[in-house]
């Protein structure tokens, strides 16, 4: 029986075998060493992060990793597909408000407003939330550094529409056509405004005086992040009469 490649696309891989313990068990071992993957990979590179180690982090033996995914590349696809898959399933509900709004002519500038912040909530969710959000931007930090395997994910048909979707919610809002680079410059900057809780959470903590994001604290951030993004969406307005 021939064996399917492990794709590099959004599209996530089934397991190559069922295990012993049926296929709820295989698959659950398959995510463990994706997981650990993750982690791994994130924290050491691709050349430091051995198979031994990673099959070592998921509790199982090694064999098992060439057992679902042929070889450490392999795994690594796999990591790059769970990733894709993972964000994608998390902006659904956005991505469906957003295009909800686009596809009404006379939707108001508020029920515009509303659908971008929407997108920002789910961000900052995705971002922020969980130690995995930690492992992820790892993993995504040393690819862009290295094998920049990730660029070819990123073009997926998902992503794509995700991004189209936003860029053309701020061109409404603005008045300035979806791929206008100042449109582009603007739903980047907007989205910006989470970024130092990402990539430098520890430092952005302190300073406030926080041990961590919690439920209070996150809504905090999220209720400034949409009051500011708001004053900049006024901002972008066109002149009356344009």
């Amino acid at each position: 029986m021939a064996k399917p490649d492990v794709p590099a696309t959004p599209e996530p891989a089934r397991p190559r075998h069922r295990a012993d313990g049926g296929y709820a068990r295989g698959e659950e071992t398959r995510q463990r060493l994706i997981e650990a993957a993750i982690r791994l990979f994130g924290e050491r590179g691709y050349e430091g992060a051995s198979t031994r180690d990673i099959a070592r982090m998921a509790g199982v033996n090694a064999p098992a990793l060439q057992y679902y995914f042929d070889s450490k590349e392999g795994l690594y696809k796999a990591c790059m597909a769970d990733l894709s898959c993972s964000a994608e399933a998390h902006f659904a509900p956005a991505l469906a408000a957003m295009e909800a709004a686009l596809a009404d002519p006379k939707a108001s500038r508020e029920t515009l407003m509303e659908a971008f912040f929407l997108m920002q909530d789910a961000t900052a969710d995705r971002l922020l939330l969980s130690d995995e959000a930690q492992h992820r931007r790892l993993f995504i930090a040393q690819d862009q550094a290295g094998r920049g395997a990730l660029a070819e994910v990123q073009e997926s048909p998902g992503k794509q529409r995700l991004k189209r979707a936003v860029a053309e919610v701020v061109a409404r809002l603005s008045g300035r056509p979806a791929n206008d680079p100042l449109t582009l410059l603007r739903m980047m900057t907007a989205q910006g405004q989470l970024l130092v809780f990402h990539v430098v959470p520890k430092t952005a903590l302190q300073s406030l005086g926080w041990v961590q994001l919690d439920g209070e604290h996150l809504a905090l951030l999220k209720q400034t992040v949409r009051d500011q993004t708001r004053a900049l969406i006024d901002s972008w307005a066109p002149p009356r009469g344009d």
